[in-house]
């Protein structure tokens, strides 16, 4: 199973030329995708009018979401906190949940932020940068 990070859906969504869904495509190949709710309240946030709003919450209420549990906030943060007491920022809490939603689920996170870099540093986080060519 593959997360894949709002930064990779961004890229997405702009992609005009179909060169970005291609490559996607062929980077996550026949393995099965999956979004977390993060993903669903950043894309939306970033609707453009209520057109486009609409557009977006059709094709996600088609996705799959991987959850969280009730294990994922206290975890998320402590990935955070111990982060921080090695004087390294996290930009997000948010990436934080989203690195501890793929580890509960065993899934790898396709992504184009540099923290969950960082957080695979102390968390045997499987993650990979999405490029774009």
């Amino acid at each position: 199973m593959i997360l894949v990070d709002t930064s990779v859906w961004i890229e997405i969504f702009r992609d005009k030329t179909g060169n970005i869904v291609k490559t996607f495509q062929k980077t996550i190949g026949a393995e099965n995708y999956a979004l977390s709710r993060f993903q669903q309240l950043e894309l939306l946030q970033g609707a453009s009018d209520q057109k486009e709003w609409d557009l977006l919450d059709d094709y996600l209420s088609t996705q799959y979401f991987l959850e969280a549990s009730r294990d994922t906030w206290p975890e998320a943060a402590r990935i955070y906190f111990e982060l921080r007491r090695k004087g390294v920022t996290i930009n997000s809490p948010v990436d934080c949940c989203i690195a501890q939603i793929a580890l509960e689920h065993g899934a790898f996170l396709l992504h184009r932020d540099k923290d969950f870099g960082k957080i695979s540093r102390i968390r045997p986080l499987e993650q990979g940068r999405f490029k774009l060519r």
